[in-house]
Order: structure tokens, then sequence, then C-alpha cells
């Protein structure tokens, strides 16, 4: 169970806002940038030997552009980009959040990640995230109330959790219960009206927290305990999954400090697996709670959210710290399993996050000590970034190799990683779903295939002749 101190941090103050008001929404995106004159992409089609010019914009071509490329025959329908796993395909303009991976560059609403885990709340990048601008701290205490109002769960959905089994997977529980929500809330659905969407958006940030650590405490057989609305978003959780018999649960400031800034890491990271899902959902307009638990669902995936679990995993596997030189020595033989936690879709250098919680974990260490766990990660640290055959792939520590080991420390269950990954995703998921629904180019996603089925044949039934 997450350990306890003996003083709770103290609430920092929001940042004041830096431009226009952040009271207007600002998670439409732009007009699109209208392409310079004469910058475009000729196209010439050698089954036709006809030429085609296709307006660029945005470092960008449209793809229903590439539909005028057709012969003549009366089926040819046009041309359609092949991207499985949309690896150089994008399915939407965003203002939200910016990544470089190849200069290791993240940034929420223009802000540098490493400036808003050092300075900012959680709740604080979360009104960022939807609203576009830093919160004045009127905005940020009236936004705090609203959130710290809205923690309680339906008395009802006690009993919608105790439903589950004793060994039930806390994510599966997660995801059930947040796609559950849409039943308490059937206004939800009415998403183009502004006070629906807010009142929203404030339920699902306030009580996933709430869902999660029921969850933990369901899974655990412990009876849950309800929010304590005298502490901060971080404290709240942790006491409403580790308090006990005390009259007032009081967090380890080192361990609220770390929780607050992984959620903050773990905010909003562009078009990801999860979002996409929750865009994707979403664009049928459907309520924001079965939008958000199609996000929770992608996210419940080891290639996604569950990738610190498969980092301890293999630290347990190793062993001892002894073991290292042999274990790097069979993945680069291609005989051994994967190095997991190094290396990411995105980042082709070291990823602006690990280095964040590389120190945070150094600050948790501190106060919970080094164990063998620990000296195995940092020797697999210390080899692989020394060593040619990963540096040159571009192999370096990601968020997740060092995450799985504080969540550890702090003394979560490996199954719950996940879940406290998706209470600091919401908020992007939400401004995402936002964004999307207001954007005026969005429809309902449906991408195209490329059919490679049979052509049309005859029905001739194989079974048996009847008598």
């Amino acid at each position: 169970m997450p350990k306890s101190g003996t003083t709770a941090p103290p609430r920092k103050s929001a940042a004041k806002t830096t431009a226009t008001s952040a009271t207007k929404n600002s998670s439409k995106p732009s007009t699109p940038t209208a392409a310079p004159s004469g910058s475009a992409l000729e196209i010439k089609d050698t089954r036709t030997n006809k030429t085609y010019t296709i307006p660029i914009a945005d470092d960008a071509i449209r793809a229903p552009d590439l539909k005028k490329i057709k012969t003549d025959s009366p089926d040819d329908l046009g041309l359609v980009s092949y991207d499985p796993a949309f690896l150089n395909t994008a399915s939407c303009r965003s203002g939200i959040t910016y990544i470089d991976g190849d200069k290791g560059i993240l940034r929420y609403r223009g802000y540098p990640i490493e400036q808003l885990a050092e300075n900012a709340t959680f709740l604080e990048v979360a009104w960022l995230l939807r609203h576009g601008e830093l919160p004045s701290q009127q905005e940020y205490d009236q936004f705090v109330h609203d959130i710290t109002f809205h923690t309680y769960v339906h008395e009802n959905f006690r009993k919608f959790l105790e439903g589950f089994r004793y060994d039930a997977h806390p994510m599966a529980i997660l995801n059930a219960s947040i796609a559950g929500l849409a039943s308490f809330y059937p206004t939800a659905r009415n998403i183009f009206d502004e006070t629906e969407r807010n009142i929203s958006i404030i339920r699902l940030l306030a009580k996933t927290p709430t869902i999660a650590a029921f969850s933990y405490r369901h899974v655990k057989g412990l009876p849950f305990v309800y929010p304590d609305n005298r502490l901060s978003y971080v404290e709240n959780f942790l006491s409403m999954v580790a308090r006990m018999s005390e009259s007032k649960y009081e967090a380890n400031p080192t361990f609220a400090r770390a929780l607050e800034i992984l959620f903050i890491l773990h905010a909003d990271h562009e078009q990801n697996a999860s979002t996409n899902a929750v865009r994707s959902v979403g664009s049928s307009h459907v309520d924001p709670f079965s939008a958000v638990s199609a996000g929770v669902a992608a996210l419940f995936g080891p290639l996604h959210g569950g990738a610190n679990e498969q980092v301890l995993r293999m630290i347990t596997e190793i062993g001892n710290v002894k073991n290292v030189p042999k274990f790097i020595a069979s993945v680069k033989s291609g005989e051994g399993g994967r190095l997991m936690g190094f290396g990411h879709r995105v980042y082709k250098s070291y990823d602006p996050r690990a280095k964040i919680v590389k120190r945070l974990a150094d600050d948790v260490f501190k106060v919970v000590g080094v164990d063998k766990d620990l000296e195995i990660a940092l020797e697999l640290e210390r080899i692989a970034l020394s060593d040619d055959y990963f540096t040159s792939r571009k192999l370096y520590p990601n968020v997740d190799f060092y995450t799985g080991l504080i969540y550890r420390s702090m003394a979560f269950p490996t199954d719950f990683f996940t879940v406290l990954f998706a209470i600091g995703r919401m908020p992007g998921w939400l401004a995402q779903w936002e964004e999307m629904l207001l954007d005026k180019e969005q429809k309902i996603a449906r991408p195209r295939q490329i059919y490679i089925g049979q052509k049309e044949r005859q029905f001739r039934s194989k079974l048996a002749t009847k008598n």
C-alpha cells in the first residue's frame, strides 16, 4: 500500500495569465495556413503520363487531393494513401501539444515540459491544456473548487464496483466504470451545449481519481475511503488509496510531489494510440464518458500504458546486477528478450520526460533507499548509453524506464501502474476530445481500406444435400 509521511506539501499558487484571457476556450484549431505561392507537389502518373499539382500547406498535402489522380477506367475512384499504423499520416490539426522527436522537445501549448514539471500544479496544467492559456488566480481557485466539489461518486456506484471479482484488473474496473458514468449523467450527450460539456469535463477530472482509488481498495479487499476535500488533488487521491485508521491522512511530501509531476508528464502526448481512440470514438458525437473510456481501453495495452510494467518484469527476470552484461549481450545477439524502457516511436533522442523522471527517481530513492532492482536499472542505463549498438539506433531511456520503479517504491502494485497513467492522461484526452468536437473540418472517423479479398463469385453451398 502506498506509504504516508508526516507532513503535507504546500499548495502551489497558480501562475498568472501571460497572454489573452483564458476564459475563452482556445481548443479550436486555427485556420489552415495557405500554401506560399508555388508551394506544391507535382506528381506524374506513369500509367497515364498525366501530371497533377497538389497544394502543400503546413508541410503536408491533403489525402483527398489524391483522388483526382486516376486512370480512364470508370471503376477507378482515384488514389488513396496507404499508411498502416499512421506512420506518416496526420489525422488532425491541433494546437495542444508539440513534439520534436529528433530534438527531444515536448511542449504543452508552447510551454516546455521541463518548466511545467518544475513550477506548475497538475490542475494548472489541466486548465492550460483545455483553454490554451495559464489560469489567473481567480480562474484557478474556481477550477479547483469545482473539481473538489465533484470528487464524490453516486452511492449506487459502490454497488457497481462491488460487482467486480476480487481479482479483477484495476484497469478493467476503471475502464468499465468510466463508461458507466454515462448512465449516471444522460444529459452529457448534449455535447454541443457548452455548459453540459464543461460539467462533464469537470466530473471526469474529479471522479477519475476516486474511481481509481476505489478499484485499488476493492482488489485489496479494503473498505472504500471517501474523498477528503480538505486535501489537494494528489493528496486526496493518496488518502483514498492508503488511509487506514488514522483520523487525518498526511501524505509524504516527496511522494505527493513526485506523483503530481508524473501526472503532469503524462497529461498529453499528441496523437498517441489512446488519444487517437478518444478522437475517433468521439467523432461519432457520443458522450465524453464513452469517448474517454475508449482511451482507457487503448491505454490498457502493453504496447502503450503497460510499458512500465514490462520494465519491472524485465528487471525481475535479470535478477541480479551481475547478470546485466549477459542480458545486454543476449539482446544484441537477438537471442534474448527486448530491452524494455529504451527507445520510443516518436523520440529519436533522449525522451525529455525521462530526464525529469530520472531526477525525480533520485528524490524518491533518497526516501526509500536503493535496492537491487534499482541497481540493475542503473547498470542497464549505464551500459546501454555507452554502447554504440544502442546509441547508434537511438535507443535511449524513455519515460517508462523509471516510472515503474518510482511507483513500486511508493508501494503501488504493478497492475495499478496503468491506472495512474490514466489519471494523468485524463486532461489531455478531454482537451483533445473538445478540440476535435469544435474543429469544423472533422467528420466521423472512417478510414479507407485496400480490398485484397475475393472477386465476385457465385454461392454454391458445400453442406450436405438435405433429404
